[in-house]
Formats: structure tokens, sequence, C-alpha cells
């Protein structure tokens, strides 16, 4: 992976302390959060999914015609 350009995230120290806790043995915080990120997205499309279905008016397949 090439890095363009290097950002510091201003964290508290607790949050700090549970990111190392979380990270796997060689893991980089870049990977750490991409992992992150991958999960909340994750997260977030099943969420939406749900809503649709408990609040989308769906027609059967079957009922469509050409």
């Amino acid at each position: 992976m090439i890095m363009s350009a290097v950002k510091r995230i201003p964290v508290a120290e607790s949050v700090w302390k549970e990111l190392s806790e979380m990270r796997s043995a060689g893991q980089t915080y870049t990977e750490l959060l991409e992992e992150m990120m991958e999960a909340r997205k994750k997260e977030r499309l099943v969420t939406d999914m749900k809503r649709i279905e408990e609040e989308g008016n769906f027609v059967s397949l079957s009922e469509i015609k050409d």
C-alpha cells in the first residue's frame, strides 16, 4: 500500500488504548481502521435493507407484466 500523506487524528487516551487492544499482531492502525470502516458499511447496509423490507411496498415478480 502506498500512502500519499500521513494525517493525524487526535483521540482521547482511552480511545487510543482501546484501539491498541483491538489491533492484531503486526496490524497497522490504517489496516485496523479500514477493517472497522468496512464492518460499519456492512452494518449500515443490513440496517437499510431491514428498514426497506419493513417499510417498502413490494410487488411479486409474478404480478409484473411486460
